[in-house]
């Protein structure tokens, strides 16, 4: 299910990160040796990942990467949008009105998505699957493809939305049979979460995770904060550095990960479910989160900020409760908050 690479050159993880994800890490080079630093590589949930230990010995570095990467590949089984999954069968059930038995991990994980959805005002919406699908985004290839208009209104006009979910112990069901889920801007960053919880348990104490461009600390980087730098939407290299200190994670949303073009235009898989068309106002919005389950509310919370637009910007964040924050606007404007501005480099 994923191919994995150990002890990666310093200049190939650079290149392909500043090319593929929406973060870029960046090392020190040792004036000597090289510092004891182990990374693994996979593709997993349509995008690269890296995990990267510092400081512990190898054997126990690898026994905790494997555990990790495998944990990644259940995630990825388990909520895969258009591949057989526990999450596809479920979709099936729901577009046939039934009601449909989950695991106790998949109902967990519905409703939390259900309460964050709420707290966006629906702008993070993972039942909008079908609509993302509609667009010609589940694939892992995007084609140009314009849907059309009438499909586009009944979408609209139906609504899918979390709270038409209904969860009771394991057993979901709707009443909106237009409800398909697609889990993919809530996984990555519970997938996060995971790696942190295995790697502690594992007994490593100094970490960095990288999951397309949402990325989560854990310890330091020896005796200075990991750092990483942000993806510039429109060119090869960093908008902004920062260090990340232990437990923060942070999240980006941008129309430069699945997108097509057409006449010039760029049309993404960042959906906004009230037009039921790609939202066009932003490039870019990196979230940055610490405290419980960051992870997981640093991935769902860039969305619903890439979706409404650099208007509202200041004031969704707010209301989220999301202090840190950095956007660039559908001009190429920079728009950051205070608190994000004096953690930039």
């Amino acid at each position: 299910m994923f191919k994995q690479y150990s002890h990666l050159k310093l200049g190939a993880l650079i290149n392909q990160a500043q090319y593929g994800l929406g973060l870029i890490l960046l090392w020190g080079l040792a004036a000597c040796s090289p510092p004891p630093l182990v990374q693994q590589q996979a593709y997993v949930f349509g995008t690269l990942v890296e995990v990267s230990v510092y400081g512990a010995p190898e054997a126990q570095t690898q026994r905790a990467l494997t555990a990790v990467m495998a944990r990644f590949d259940t995630l990825h089984r388990t909520l895969h949008a258009w591949q057989p999954s526990d999450l596809s069968r479920l979709n099936t059930a729901l577009a046939h009105g039934q009601r449909a038995p989950v695991s106790p991990e998949l109902a967990s994980m519905l409703r939390d998505a259900q309460a964050l959805s709420v707290q966006s005002g629906d702008l993070f919406n993972p039942a909008i699957g079908g609509l993302i699908a509609l667009w010609g985004f589940h694939t892992d290839a995007p084609q140009p493809h314009f849907p059309d208009a009438a499909a586009i209104a009944r979408w609209v006009k139906d609504a899918p939305r979390m709270r038409d979910l209904h969860i009771e112990q394991n057993t979901v069901w709707s009443d909106n049979p237009t409800v398909q889920l697609d889990l993919g801007g809530y996984a990555k960053g519970a997938a996060l979460d995971e790696a942190v919880h295995i790697l502690k348990a594992q007994g490593i104490h100094n970490a960095l995770v990288n999951i397309g461009g949402n990325v989560i600390a854990l310890g330091t980087h020896g005796e200075r904060p990991w750092r990483v730098g942000i993806q510039h939407p429109r060119k090869p290299g960093t908008l902004a550095t920062l260090d990340l200190l232990d437990g923060e994670a942070i999240g980006t949303s941008g129309d430069y990960q699945r997108y097509f073009e057409v006449a010039g235009r760029r049309y993404s898989h960042l959906i906004d479910p009230r037009t039921g068309r790609p939202a066009t106002g932003m490039q870019s919005v990196s979230v940055l989160v610490a405290g419980k389950r960051a992870g997981t509310r640093s991935d769902a919370w860039s969305k619903p900020l890439f979706i409404d637009g650099a208007g509202h910007l200041a004031e969704h964040a707010v209301r989220m409760g999301v202090i840190d924050y950095l956007a660039v606007d559908a001009n190429g404007q920079i728009h950051a908050s205070p608190a994000m501005t004096a953690r930039l480099r």
